[in-house]
C-alpha cells in the first residue's frame, strides 16, 4: 500500500470495492498507513489492551462506552481466564469473534498493527511495558501510579518524549469538575497565600500471615506475571492483593499518590516540580506475606516555603482527600465528600478571565481520543504523573532510611547520601534488563 494514501479515501475505496468483494479489511489502523497516529475525525482508532484484570476490564468497559470512535482488536494478559473474558467483552461489542489473545507483550506488540492500547498491570511491570509499548509510538492510556520506581518513572517519560506519543494516565480525578474547581480556588489565592497542605490516603492492610504454597492455577503463566521481580513461589495471592508486597507495589501510599497527590500538587502550581525535603515514618507489619506499610506519615518541605503532609487517613482531621490551607482559610476536596471550605462564600468565587484556569476535561477517556486525533497533551500526561508518584516514592524511602532526604526536583537525584540514593531504582531478575532514561 502507497503510504501517502489518504486514510480516509483508503476507508471509502474499500467500501465501494466491497460490494464486489468481502476479503478486504473495513478497519485500518493509521500506523498501517505511515501516517504517524494521525486520524482524522470520522475515523476510528483501532486499539488493543494489555492486562485485563479487574481494572483493565474496567477500563475497558470504559473505552467501549466510546464504541463510535474506537474498535478494540486484540488484548494480552499472563491470565488465559483474563483474556478469555475480555475477548468475550470485545466481541460481543464488535458482534463478531475476531477479537484475537495473546500471553506475552512482546508477541502482542510485535504483531498488533494498531493505533493505541490501554495498559493495566501490577506497579512492577508498568517501567517495562509502558516503555516497550511508548517504543512501538503507540498512545497509551496507562494505569497509575506511573511506575515502582522513580528510575522506572523516568525512563517512562523519556520514552514519551522520545516517541512522542499521546499518554493519558488513570490519574481520572483530574477529568472531575470538584477536583479542578477546588485546585483552581487554591492557586487563585481564594483562601490566600498557601502555606500548606494535607493529603490523605487510605489506610492499609496490617496482614494476612504467610499462606502455604499451592499449585499455580491452570491458564496463569505465573514466572511470567512475577517478571523482573524476584523470584517466589505461588501461594494464592496474585490478582488483587499483589498491591500489599513490596516486590510489586508501596501499598496504599503508591496506589493513591496518582490520586490525591496529584491534586494536591495541581493546586500548587507544582505539578511539574516536587519537594526538596522529606522526611517521615511508616508503621509496617512484623511478619506474614504482606510488608507494605499499613500506617505512614510524611513531611514534604518545597523551595517555595510551602509543606505537605502526607498521611493514612486516621491521622488527619479531615481523613481522605486534599485540603490547601492559606492565610485566609481553607478549602477541602474529596471524591465521596462535597467541596467545602472554612468560609462557604470561598465556594462562591468566580476565577476572572485573567486569573489561572486549570486545563478542562470533562470525560477522561474523552480527553485521551480527543487528543490522539488532535495531538495535544492530555489533561494527564506522563511527566506530570511522574511528579506525582515521585512524592509516594520519596516517602518510602525516606521512612525506609528513616532519614531527612533532600531532593534536586530540577535533576532529580536525592542529595548526599549514596545510600537512599539506590532505592531510586530497583534490581531486575534477570533476563530482564532494568531501564536506562
Amino acid at each position: 500500500m502507497n503510504t501517502k494514501t489518504n486514510r480516509r479515501d483508503f476507508l471509502r475505496q474499500s467500501a465501494v470495492l466491497t460490494a464486489t468483494t468481502v476479503i478486504l479489511p473495513t478497519l485500518i489502523p493509521s500506523t498501517a498507513l505511515g501516517m504517524g497516529g494521525k486520524l482524522a475525525p470520522s475515523d476510528r482508532i483501532v486499539m488493543g489492551a494489555i492486562g485485563t484484570g479487574g481494572q483493565g476490564t474496567n477500563d475497558l468497559r470504559d473505552f467501549l462506552g466510546h464504541s463510535k470512535e474506537i474498535q478494540f482488536v486484540a488484548v494480552c494478559d499472563v491470565d488465559s481466564t483474563h483474556s478469555a473474558k475480555a475477548k468475550g467483552i470485545i466481541d460481543l461489542a464488535n458482534n463478531n469473534t475476531d477479537c484475537r489473545t495473546y500471553g506475552d507483550y512482546r508477541e502482542f506488540l510485535e504483531k498488533e498493527k494498531i493505533d493505541a492500547v490501554s495498559i493495566a498491570l501490577p506497579d512492577h511491570w508498568h517501567g517495562l511495558i509502558y516503555t516497550a509499548a511508548a517504543n512501538k509510538k503507540l498512545d497509551i492510556y496507562g494505569e497509575k501510579p506511573l511506575a515502582r520506581t522513580i528510575h522506572d518513572s523516568q525512563a517512562i517519560v523519556s520514552a514519551v518524549k522520545r516517541n512522542n506519543i499521546v499518554w493519558q494516565t488513570g490519574s481520572w480525578q483530574r477529568s472531575e469538575e470538584r477536583f479542578r474547581r477546588a485546585a483552581e480556588l487554591a492557586i487563585n489565592g481564594r483562601v490566600g497565600k498557601v502555606t500548606r497542605v494535607e493529603v490523605g490516603l487510605p489506610d492499609g492492610i496490617k496482614g494476612i500471615g504467610t499462606p502455604p504454597v499451592i499449585d499455580v492455577p491452570a491458564g496463569l503463566d505465573w514466572e511470567t506475571w512475577l517478571g523482573p521481580a524476584p523470584k517466589s513461589p505461588y501461594r494464592g495471592v496474585c490478582h488483587s492483593d499483589w498491591r500489599w508486597m513490596l516486590d510489586y507495589s508501596g501499598g496504599q501510599l503508591t496506589d493513591w499518590a496518582g490520586h490525591h497527590i496529584d491534586i494536591a500538587q495541581w493546586g500548587l502550581g507544582m505539578e511539574r516540580s516536587g519537594p526538596v525535603e522529606i522526611v517521615g515514618k511508616g508503621t509496617y507489619p512484623l511478619d506474614g506475606l504482606y510488608n507494605v506499610p499499613f500506617a505512614f506519615d510524611f513531611n514534604c518541605k518545597y523551595a517555595n516555603g510551602v509543606e505537605m503532609r502526607v498521611a493514612n487517613a486516621s491521622a488527619l482531621p479531615h481523613r481522605m482527600g486534599v485540603v490547601w490551607y492559606g492565610d485566609k482559610g481553607w478549602i477541602f476536596v474529596d471524591r465521596n465528600r462535597a467541596v467545602s471550605a472554612s468560609d462557604p462564600k470561598i465556594l462562591e468565587e468566580v476565577i476572572g478571565e485573567n486569573e489561572i484556569h486549570l486545563y478542562k476535561s470533562d470525560n477522561h477517556i474523552g480527553n485521551f481520543l480527543e487528543c490522539i486525533r488532535s495531538r495535544a497533551e492530555t489533561v494527564a500526561p506522563a511527566e506530570i504523573a511522574h511528579r506525582s508518584i515521585s512524592v509516594g516514592l520519596l516517602g518510602e524511602i525516606a521512612m525506609t532510611t528513616e532519614q531527612t532526604i533532600k531532593w534536586d526536583p530540577k535533576n532529580e537525584v536525592i542529595i548526599d547520601n549514596p545510600a537512599a540514593s539506590r532505592l531510586l531504582s530497583r534490581p531486575y531478575r534477570k533476563p530482564w534488563v532494568e531501564l536506562t532514561r
